[in-house]
């Protein structure tokens, strides 16, 4: 059979750099944009969705033994947001290496010691045996040009996802809630997740973070989890008391919040 591998565009996917109010955006050829960076703090997260996307603070610790993962550079948000707050290894999975050479140039993405750069088709890397159980963590934010379905969205590709994680993690997946894909993606990530996910309500933006979960169940008293978004503010300053009251809806009769 052959490869699906899929090629960045050489002028739609080609980036561009443009600067606002001290925010510095990365856009493709369209208005849509890609990424932004707060110039005198480059490690804060701009948009709401990104912030939204490192929600898996509330069950995860930043992993010792295996990674983080990020499939889509973008303007490099996520990446330095975890080399900055994090000690764990970041990989990030690329296709375009335009985008990488920007993001080099004109968003403070450095050479680090913990940080992987790699540049292949997020599918392929998923599916690739050999990095299958090496992310405790894998946030999915892959885009082109059009920056409205994702450019991969398959059953395979999610169960690769699956793979990558291992036993015990959770994949964080941004979608557009409006977009014609939104239906058939969740109907993906839940058949490969066996459905134990779990969403934001959309931004005004129009994304939709998802959060994919493998390991046993979760089950956490709601005093607990309020705790645990108390000291997400606190070490990483996200609005993460926000994120439960949106994530959790009611507990059950045991008191329990179930993920």
């Amino acid at each position: 059979m052959a490869s699906r591998k899929l090629e960045p565009h050489p002028v739609h996917d080609a980036p561009a750099m443009s600067e606002q109010d001290g925010i510095r955006y990365l856009h493709f050829d369209s208005v849509w944009m890609q990424g932004a960076m707060q110039v005198s703090k480059p490690s804060h997260l701009v948009f709401e969705y990104t912030e939204q996307m490192m929600a898996w603070l509330l069950f995860l610790s930043p992993p010792k033994d295996k990674s983080i993962g990020i499939l889509g550079l973008g303007a490099g948000a996520l990446t330095r947001f975890c080399l900055r707050h994090t000690q764990s290894q970041v990989i990030t999975v690329e296709w375009n290496p335009m985008v990488t050479a920007i993001c080099q140039s004109y968003f403070r993405l450095g050479h680090h010691k913990r940080h992987s750069m790699i540049h292949d088709d997020a599918h392929e890397w998923v599916t690739d045996p050999l990095n299958h159980d090496s992310c405790a963590v894998l946030m999915v934010d892959l885009y082109d040009y059009t920056a409205q379905g994702p450019v991969c969205n398959s059953l395979l590709f999610y169960q690769g996802c699956r793979r990558v994680l291992g036993d015990l993690g959770i994949a964080v997946i941004n979608l557009f809630g409006h977009h014609p894909s939104f239906h058939s993606n969740i109907r993906n990530i839940n058949k490969a997740f066996a459905n134990r996910v779990i969403m934001f309500p959309e931004t005004e933006d129009g994304n939709r973070i998802v959060l994919a979960f493998t390991g046993p169940p979760l089950e956490i008293e709601e005093e607990v989890l309020a705790a645990r978004a108390a000291d997400v503010e606190r070490r990483y300053g996200l609005p993460a008391t926000k994120w439960i009251r949106a994530l959790s809806g009611e507990p059950q009769t045991d008191g329990l919040l179930r993920f």
